[in-house]
């Protein structure tokens, strides 16, 4: 009884967490997906450079929780707190997007294929479907999610 009272507790937790989130990503101009890593992060060099910093990214490949289906997930390097200038690797923080790891992200859905990018802030700019202010977040067993990996502002600037 105790066994099935905490797993019910623990689910409404939760589902709690993915509302919460949802309205998030609602208010933020996006559109919301969450699901388990099953490829994890992959370096993609930069295919433009812009005031002389590279726009590498980084890609995972994400089982979506809602309809099931398997998402290319492109993360601009720039907006991680530990970018180093043009370095060709993927940013330490986004190595914990391990494979069975749970993300909840919020950003644009690919206008071909399945996908989703723009999973980073907008850098204060005032969101809408084109420019959601997005995120990409790890999800816990607890259903509590971590603070956005894709945050920093360091590079707002090439943009403005």
């Amino acid at each position: 009884m105790k066994k099935t009272l905490l797993a019910l507790m623990l689910l409404s937790t939760s589902m709690f967490a993915f509302a919460d989130e949802q309205s998030d990503c609602d208010a933020a101009a996006g559109t919301y997906i969450s699901g388990i890593v099953v490829k994890g992060p992959v370096f993609a060099r930069a295919s433009s450079t812009l005031k002389g910093v590279q726009l590498s990214h980084t890609h995972i490949s994400v089982r979506a929780d809602q309809d099931g289906q398997l998402y290319d997930v492109a993360i601009d390097n720039v907006y991680a707190s530990d970018y180093v200038l043009n370095r060709r690797s993927v940013p330490n923080s986004f190595k914990d997007f391990f494979v069975n790891s749970r993300v909840s992200m919020c950003g644009q859905t690919y206008t071909s294929g399945v996908g989703i990018h723009w999973v980073h802030n907008n850098c204060s700019v005032s969101p809408d479907s084109a420019h959601p202010d997005g995120w990409i977040k790890q999800m816990n067993s607890d259903g509590s999610v971590s603070d956005s990996y894709t945050a920093s502002q360091s590079y707002c600037y090439l943009w403005n």
